[in-house]
């Protein structure tokens, strides 16, 4: 990797670590029997997508319609799109389902009903449940709702259910590791309480979960039949903290030009602020912390004997405190490299990304 071309923030991947990391949650789902979806909210790359296809992977997860649009036009065929339905795009629906098995996120009657008058072509649905994120969904034990949508969309020829998804977003603010399998198990119970519910009149209903720090940690997977992680293809500071990785698992860093240095504060100045990292932030020692520092070479990076953290951010600045020795060692005008702690904000603030193999790889630039 030629270090010297870069001028500004720049986000390093490295290929061989996001081809492992694919290689573990494959062989993980395969092991558990369970269909494997990854979530590509994260990447959002076409040429990163092809890696998936090496291990079997010909299903997928998306955040919205357009980045389902990017990947059908890569041959992806079977795309779900983990978002409650935005019923103002169904020309955008009607487009996509006339080319592809598009599975929506359903939660409301009146998404349902809108929908029967309005689709030209089948689309498959899943029923948003809430496991205890409390962000949206259904919560797991509303059945009365819930058979209202199933009783709505009954009459649609052209809406098919496929099952119950869920997302235990909780799970990242989790205080260990014996937490999130405590959450995880929660959510197992709960979306077994209502396949049994359901399964009798829908034999071949899918149960789906979809979030990195579980499906990294869990060996229990029973009554569950898909998942959709997304973050582990890069992992980052937040997971490699919660434990849901390892260091070396970390697949990104984001170089970044020294251009200033405060001797009598020992802090040094570089250019990647907000606008590069996102404000997304964990706290360490109680500091808001937006990075961990590492030394960039031609292979990649390596940690520092002792760890140093992006501690302030603005729109484009970035700042950290360091030791005499290493702020010495640090140059204005050379490079360093920050773990970011949210890898999929990063990657989408950057739209593209500079392999360790000095390959640069495509974004999606939508919306």
């Amino acid at each position: 990797m030629n270090l010297e071309n870069i001028v500004s923030p720049t986000l390093i991947l490295d290929k061989k670590k996001c081809l492992n990391n694919i290689r573990l949650m494959a062989e993980k789902a395969k092991k558990h029997n369970l269909i494997f979806r990854p979530h590509f909210k994260t990447h959002q790359s076409r040429i990163i997508g092809r890696w998936f296809k090496k291990f079997g992977v010909d299903k997928i997860t998306v955040s919205s319609l357009q980045m389902a649009e990017y990947f059908s036009n890569d041959d992806w065929k079977d795309i779900t799109v983990a978002f409650p339905v935005n019923i103002r795009e169904i020309e955008t629906i009607n487009s996509l389902a006339e080319e592809t098995q598009l599975n929506l996120t359903l939660e409301n009657v009146e998404s349902v009903e809108f929908l029967s008058k309005e689709l030209k072509f089948e689309v498959g649905f899943f029923i948003k449940i809430d496991t205890g994120y409390g962000r949206t969904g259904v919560s797991f034990d509303i059945f009365l709702l819930i058979d209202k949508i199933l009783k709505s969309s009954s009459t649609c020829n052209k809406l098919v259910f496929k099952g119950f998804l869920s997302h235990s977003g909780h799970a990242y603010n989790a205080k260990d590791t014996t937490e999130i399998i405590d959450i995880h198990k929660d959510a197992i119970h709960k979306l077994t309480l209502l396949k049994q519910q359901y399964i009798d009149k829908y034999p071949e209903l899918i149960m789906s979960i979809g979030d990195t720090p579980t499906c990294s940690l869990a060996d229990d997977f029973s009554e569950i039949n898909e998942i959709r992680p997304g973050n582990f293809i890069f992992y980052d500071l937040m997971q490699n903290k919660l434990g849901s990785c390892n260091f070396n698992q970390i697949a990104t860093v984001l170089a970044c030009p020294v251009v200033a240095k405060h001797k009598d504060r020992k802090e040094i100045i570089i250019h990647g602020g907000g606008i590069h990292f996102s404000k997304d932030f964990l706290r360490i020692e109680d500091k808001k912390v937006f990075g961990k520092l590492v030394l960039l070479n031609k292979k990649g990076w390596e940690e520092t004997e002792q760890d140093f953290y992006l501690t302030k951010l603005s729109q484009e600045h970035g700042t950290l405190q360091v030791t005499s020795d290493l702020f010495n060692e640090i140059n204005i005008g050379g490079l360093i490299g920050i773990i970011p702690v949210h890898a999929c904000l990063t990657a989408n603030l950057m739209k593209d990304y500079l392999s360790t193999d000095d390959e640069i790889i495509d974004h999606f630039s939508g919306k």
